[in-house]
Order: C-alpha cells, then structure tokens, then sequence
C-alpha cells in the first residue's frame, strides 16, 4: 500500500493503516534519529511522534510525502531534546557558579531542589511560552531574533517572557528568598 493510501486510511482512524505506517517506519526513524541522540532516546523520540501522529490524526496536516513529514519532525523533536538537554546542563552551570562560594550557607541543600523545581515549572509552561523564554533567557538571543525565528512581533515575544516569568514567580514563591540570595 502507498503512503499516500495509508495516509489516507490513517485520517479515517483505521488502525490497521496506522500499524502498517509505524512498521515501516519505526526502523528507519530511530537509525536517523540514533544520529542526534541516544538509541534510547532516539526510541522514546520516535514512539513519541507516531503516538502523536494516530492521537492527532485527524488535524496534523502532511502536506509534503509522508515519508519527508516523519523524518523531518524526527529531526526537530531530537534538535529540541537536545535544547532541553542543553538547558538543564545551563541552569545547573549557572546556579552551582553562583552557589559553588556558599558550601557553608544552610540554604547549598535546597539548591538541587530548587534547579529540579525551577526545571520544573519552566517545563510546565505553555509550549509557545517555554519556547520563547528559554531563547530568551538561556540561549542567548535577542527578542527580535527571537521574533525573527518563531515567525511573530518582538511585542508577542515580549508578552510570552512577561507571562512567562509571571508564571515562574506564581510557581516559585516558596523560593523566592532563596534565588534573590542567589543571584544577587
């Protein structure tokens, strides 16, 4: 069966068509994907995609060949796992050089608890937010490249990081004293 038939069978919800799609694809997807990240993590990423593909079935759009679509979003869910890699490693960096003098000082064994927390509820924001604030926070762009390479206003940009951080600080209010003393 072509891909564009399985597409096809796959927009009706016929799971035979969708375990026919994955079958042919799984393999190669997790090969390509091996090349970014871990096998294990190429898997999950994999898994994670196809799981997208039947659950949103009826509105993902694949406008290009099937085969092009599957190995493209591969491509981008590895480069952003290894972003959100990139930026566990950062923050983890950041707050052991603004900590690593004050071994002595109680408040060091919150420290882990509150990289997992901050990880946490930067996690937790909406996709577009998180997004744009760890760009902009982390990745060290300015808000109009950031405009420039998610394809909207600097003032959207601007709006996302103030309800981002508005969030955060929501999230983040039992630690509160303890990031002021660390990043003052």
């Amino acid at each position: 069966m072509s891909d564009h038939e399985l597409l096809t069978l796959l927009y009706a919800g016929n799971k035979e068509a969708y375990k026919q799609l994955f079958v042919k694809y799984y393999s190669p997807l997790c090969e390509f994907a091996s090349h970014y990240v871990s096998d294990d993590d190429a898997e999950e990423l994999v898994q994670d995609l196809m799981l997208f593909i039947w659950e949103n079935r009826e509105s993902v759009i694949i406008e290009s060949s099937v085969k092009s679509y599957l190995f493209t979003a591969t491509k981008f869910r590895c480069l952003n796992a290894i972003k959100k890699q990139q930026y566990r490693e950062r923050v983890h960096t950041m707050i052991y050089e603004k900590i690593k003098d004050q071994f002595n000082d109680p408040d060091y064994y919150l420290i882990n608890e509150l990289a997992e927390n901050i990880e946490k509820a930067v996690n937790e924001l909406p996709d577009v937010f998180r997004e744009t604030f760890i760009r902009s926070r982390f990745g060290d762009c300015t808000n109009v490249q950031i405009a420039e390479e998610l394809g909207v206003s600097v003032k959207t940009v601007e709006y996302r990081i103030r309800q981002s951080l508005k969030i955060l600080r929501v999230k983040l209010k039992d630690y509160l004293p303890l990031l002021l003393t660390f990043l003052s």
